[in-house]
């Protein structure tokens, strides 16, 4: 074996390694931008396939995060471009169609909570599901949205806000300004 090929070897494991580890997070966050499992998991192979074919693109030393996110979040766009040229099935007989409904709490508040995620602004969604459910920081998220740091601050901070109020309703009135 050939010295060069002995790097490419490893530098296609470190590679490897660095995607693998980065799957539950690659899942999380697109489950987030669409709402449901399979086409989560869908999109987030899609992401990986796509990046490891372009892994000769990909600089070592540079946020390998940020530039996977990348790809996952314009794979997500990619394919609600060609969700809009099908038609889809209707949310409501999808509804009837379940057999049982889950049995515990936790369950129907963590649905209440994606439910309320999905209807925010894809703009609002992406930065909560990066900085809130990823971790990643405001210069990440700048990176992988392509945006100043102080986009990402104002719509991560209108996004908690529309996430709360549509979680917990609007704050009701004190008994004191009900009076007055």
């Amino acid at each position: 074996m050939t010295e060069v090929s002995s790097k490419n070897l490893a530098a296609d494991q470190q590679f490897r390694d660095q995607l693998v580890a980065l799957i539950p997070a690659l899942r999380s966050f697109a489950r987030g931008l669409c709402g449901t499992r399979d086409l989560a998991d869908d999109m987030a192979q899609d992401a990986m396939l796509r990046g490891w074919a372009a892994r000769a693109s990909f600089t070592p030393g540079t946020n390998f995060r940020a530039w996977m996110f990348m790809i996952l979040r314009n794979q997500f766009y990619t394919t609600i471009r060609k969700a809009r040229r099908t038609t889809s099935l209707d949310p409501e007989v999808a509804e009837r169609t379940l057999v049982t409904a889950p049995e515990q709490q936790h369950h129907i508040h963590l649905a209440d909570v994606a439910k309320a995620l999905q209807e925010l602004p894809t703009e609002q969604r992406e930065v909560l599901l990066l900085i809130g459910a990823n971790g990643l920081s405001y210069e990440e998220a700048a990176e992988v949205i392509g945006c100043a740091i102080g986009t990402i601050k104002s719509r991560l901070a209108r996004g908690r806000i529309a996430l709360a109020l549509r979680i917990d309703g609007p704050a009701s009135s004190s008994p004191v300004e009900r009076v007055a």
